[in-house]
């Protein structure tokens, strides 16, 4: 009997299922404090897990023609940027349609979507290119301001536009290399990607907790990720218990860092395209 041959995929497809799998990693780590995960639905009365993977694969066509439009343009400029904006919007409407108009991956559209892009231009300059799209003006783009933009303005934070265009520096500079040192230590993998997670949690201004709690809930969030680390990571019984208190204290304040938790799938995505290429 002969085993059924599936197509090769094309680079597109490629790129498409590296960002797919870089939400569902994302939402399936556990425990994330305050956020949706295998326990349960964090600070989230309207989300819980299959809704994130539901919403996760309803995003594969939008990454798949994302990618190809970068192959098809073949550099960064006006045409390219425009054409994402265009699939951006439609993807977003796929995942509300799927999710019955619960936001769950509006900022990872963004942030995964510009990547995937890049990565189709060049794997080695991803950040590079991504940020130069970031940088384009998108004509056709809606003017009214996201929740995440307007607290972005209240409060002075660099919001996901900004760390776009500044080549994603939480990823690069903390969730990148606390994640190859957690690997490094043994830590394990789970607890590596936690690891990441609170390491851009230490200094990124989330404009998701912002918006939920306020500098309060921000300063909390902060010191609270540094405290598990400083412990040892996640890994460690000591980390673990600040873990936890993290998860209590956050909860309290109904914020939960969706912005951090957007930067560790971009995170993820950047390190699988390292086996990948």
């Amino acid at each position: 009997m002969r085993a059924l041959k599936l197509h090769e995929l094309t680079l597109a497809e490629r790129l498409a299922d590296i960002a797919v799998d870089a939400l569902i990693d994302e939402a399936d780590l556990s425990p994330k404090p305050a956020l949706v995960d295998r326990r349960g639905n964090g600070a989230h009365d309207d989300l819980h897990l299959g809704l994130m993977h539901a919403s996760a694969l309803s995003l594969w066509p939008m990454f798949k023609e994302m990618a190809e439009a970068a192959l098809e343009f073949g550099e960064v400029g006006l045409p390219l940027r425009e054409a994402l904006g265009r699939l951006g919007r439609e993807g977003e409407q796929a995942m509300l349609a799927t999710t019955g108009g619960v936001n769950t991956h509006r900022g990872a559209i963004w942030a995964l979507g510009l990547l995937t892009a890049a990565a189709a231009l060049d794997s080695r300059d991803v950040t590079l290119n991504a940020a130069r799209l970031a940088l384009l003006d998108d004509r056709f783009a809606p003017r009214p301001m996201s929740h995440g933009a307007q607290v972005a303005r209240r409060y002075g934070a660099r919001g996901a536009r900004e760390e776009a265009q500044l080549g994603f520096p939480s990823v690069i500079q903390r969730g990148l290399p606390q994640l190859r040192k957690s690997r490094l230590q043994n830590a394990g993998e789970q607890n590596a990607r936690l690891d990441a997670l609170l390491a851009i949690m230490t200094e990124l201004a989330d404009t998701c907790v912002l918006y939920r709690a306020g500098p309060e809930g921000l300063r909390t969030m902060q010191q609270g990720a540094q405290a598990v680390l400083d412990a040892g990571g996640s890994a460690t019984l000591a980390g673990r218990r600040h873990l936890h208190a993290l998860d209590t204290q956050l909860l309290a304040l109904n914020a939960s860092p969706g912005g951090a938790a957007d930067l560790l799938a971009a995170c993820l995505f950047i390190d699988r395209l390292d086996g990948a290429f």
